[in-house]
């Protein structure tokens, strides 16, 4: 439960917009807490840049945090990008040279203004998250420490694009049909006046679906590498706070960031999902308003807080459960080491054997076999979503009728709980009858009754064996040695339980099918094996210092006149043989009820495939924004597809826009592109 704090060290005040000019003559949008007297007595500041509107999108939780912050002595800055908001332009695409150019001069205003003292720190989740890394790689000299919350370091493997080489087709058109409906929103006219409405159209006409770069390029080439800190670790040199949850999906740079820097850093893992951890869902929330405390007084008030001398990574190990699909809390207990790579963690090995009778995972390989599988494309459709915000539905249910849809090998029980810390990984020695052809391998929690839970899983296109950047096509028949690595975990498996490994040719929800079906054949025994990153429990883990209950300043005040809604449902057609994928968020209608206005978001989703026909697969996302005070009333709606054949992926995206009820704007885009390997 979030205490809400009312009395804090500082009286303050709040800059509700006000324009950052910058040199091309372009004026980006700011809001702005800080304490009353800043402008005699200046504070440093802190930096939260992103793109979703901060009189609206964010203005929720924004209240909760940076007032809390600013009555600790510091002044709170939260800047729209370019093109987002009341911000002028046009927002091109994730991550630009521009955003990065523009925030460095967004750092050196901030730094001469009266109230700021000169030193900045600067942090975000998610899009602030990945901003905030690529930011400090440019080393400003204002910066001086930040914390980076649900991000990666590397944009074309741990992102909403592609994974292990496959286009995830979970994520990727899902997120560009977000962007191209927030893109398109117009500025707010309490603000901007009537120019609202020319900034609105130059928006609808120049605003472009950012799918269709991101499928153009399905190699790790140029594209990626830009905004990939983990290209050059060494570039940044300010302090770093990383901060993650098992129910997100951006873990895996976690371990990267921590053993790759040189400069002083943590790392924080909670259960919680893509949310701020004080917000934390599923729970244990934790206080990380006053953790955050800690790390900016060290790092920018030179307070001897104890925060460094505390081990590396805290992390959240949970524990065996039943499966559900939504979670208030997560069993499990807080541990801590002291480095990355940690010295309580050891690899375990485990071989995936089989009789032919029975298939087992065993510390030791027995002679060869081969199995042999053809996928079925409803696989994957009970995983749950890749990257969740603790909503009901979004985690994987129980896990058995997925299991009876792979290859699946099994431990014996434990006779002791077992936790594991990292990156599981896999090796296999397996073929394909087919020149493309993708591997997933799920790990799960088999409990004494049957039910498993989905622990960790990865894929890899085949073609990508070697390389990200130069894939190579298979050979059919010929047999291949590759190696994947698993989502980063901390999962400790109860007495009586056992580690299953699923392997299977699909996993169509996350990864867009290969054109053929494909029968994967895999050589049992020594050439397949599973490494797990086993954690020695310390003494130390049971006295660990707790977490402080979280706080947060006071919410806004909202009125809802239609509450929220979702749907997640996988129906199959016994008939014409059709799984589908049907979700809907409908986020509900709220009334800001300082400035009256009122916003209202619903995004829909159909994911459908025959079984049998990897060629039908069709993912379809509407969406439709509105924003109303009184007279002025806009919505804008989003349609977009994807489909494919053997040698290309087609796109389509059509946006709509009204003003009342009026349409004053449309427009659609088509996209072909060739597949690459995929």
């Amino acid at each position: 439960m979030q205490r809400i704090k009312t009395d804090f060290p500082y009286a303050t005040r709040e800059i509700e917009h006000t324009w950052i000019p910058l040199s091309d003559s372009t004026r980006l949008a700011a809001r702005i807490w800080l304490p009353v007297d800043a402008d005699s007595e200046p504070f440093p500041a802190l930096l939260e840049y992103i793109p979703y509107r901060k009189n609206d999108g964010t203005a929720i939780r924004d209240a909760i945090r940076h007032p809390y912050l600013a009555g600790h002595g510091y002044a709170c800055v939260r800047v729209d990008l370019r093109g987002a908001g009341e911000s002028d332009g046009i927002l091109y695409g994730e991550y630009l040279k521009q955003e990065q150019d523009d925030c460095l001069e967004v750092m050196a205003w901030i730094a001469a203004q009266p109230w700021c003292n000169g030193s900045l720190g600067m942090f975000g989740k998610s899009w602030g998250g990945f901003n905030s890394l690529q930011v400090a790689s440019r080393r400003p000299p204002e910066l001086k420490a930040l914390i980076t919350i649900g991000f990666t370091d590397d944009r074309y493997h741990d992102d909403v694009h592609y994974m292990g080489g496959c286009v995830l087709a979970s994520q990727m058109l899902s997120w560009a049909t977000v962007m191209l409906g927030c893109n398109a929103q117009p500025p707010d006219p309490r603000w901007v006046g009537d120019a609202w409405r020319e900034t609105w159209l130059e928006r609808l006409e120049k605003t472009p679906p950012y799918v269709e770069d991101w499928l153009a390029h399905q190699t790790r080439d140029d594209f990626w590498k830009h905004g990939s800190v983990r290209e050059d670790y060494d570039a940044i040199q300010v302090p770093v706070y990383a901060v993650g949850g098992w129910g997100d999906a951006y873990n895996n740079s976690i371990p990267r960031i921590l053993a790759g820097l040189s400069v002083p850093r943590k790392g924080l893992i909670g259960a919680w999902s893509h949310n701020y951890p004080e917000e934390g869902v599923p729970g244990p929330a934790m206080g990380f308003t006053q953790e955050s405390l800690r790390w900016w007084d060290h790092w920018l008030k030179g307070k001897d807080t104890g925060i460094m001398d505390e081990p590396m990574l805290r992390s959240w190990i949970l524990e065996s459960e039943p499966p559900a699909t939504y979670y208030t809390d997560r069993k499990g207990h807080w541990v801590a080491d002291p480095a990355w790579p940690s010295p309580h963690i050891d690899e375990q090995v485990l071989y995936l054997n089989s009789s032919g009778a029975a298939n087992e995972l065993a510390d030791s390989p027995a002679p060869p076999a081969t199995l042999a599988l053809t996928g079925q494309l409803g696989y994957g459709f009970e995983s749950g979503e890749w990257g969740n915000f603790g909503h009901e539905g979004e985690f994987p249910p129980d896990q058995r009728s997925s299991d009876g849809e792979c290859l699946v090998f099994d431990t014996a029980p434990v006779t002791e709980p077992v936790a594991i810390l990292g990156l599981p990984e896999v090796e296999l020695a397996l073929a394909a009858n087919r020149p493309k052809a993708l591997v997933a391998v799920r790990l799960c929690d088999v409990a004494p009754d049957g039910a498993s839970v989905l622990v960790s899983w990865g894929i890899l296109n085949l073609a990508h064996r070697n390389s990200h950047e130069h894939p190579e096509p298979l050979e059919p028949g010929r047999p291949y040695r590759v190696k994947m690595q698993l989502r980063m975990m901390g999962y400790q498996l109860a007495d009586g339980h056992r580690w299953r490994i699923a392997v299977s040719p699909t996993f169509t929800r996350h990864a867009w099918p290969s054109p053929e079906m494909v029968q994967l054949s895999l050589f049992t025994g020594e050439g397949c094996c599973l490494r797990l990153p086993v954690r020695t429990p310390q003494d130390a883990d049971g006295n660990l210092p707790e977490f402080p209950p979280p706080e947060i300043s006071t919410p806004l005040d909202l009125e809802t006149l239609r509450p929220p809604r979702r749907e997640h449902a996988v129906t199959r057609d016994q008939v014409n043989n059709w799984i589908t994928l049907r979700q809907v968020n409908d986020e509900g209608r709220i009334k800001f009820m300082d400035h009256g206005l009122e916003t209202d978001y619903c995004m829909a989703e159909t994911f459908k495939v025959r079984e049998g026909e990897p060629l039908s697969l069709n993912q379809h996302f509407v969406t439709v924004t509105e924003l109303q005070r009184e007279e002025w009333h806009v919505r804008v709606e989003t349609d977009s597809r994807m489909t494919s054949d053997a040698t290309h992926f087609y796109l389509s995206n059509r946006m709509d826009a009204y003003e009342g009820d009026v349409r004053v704007f449309s427009k659609s885009w088509t996209k072909t592109i060739p597949r690459n390997h995929v």
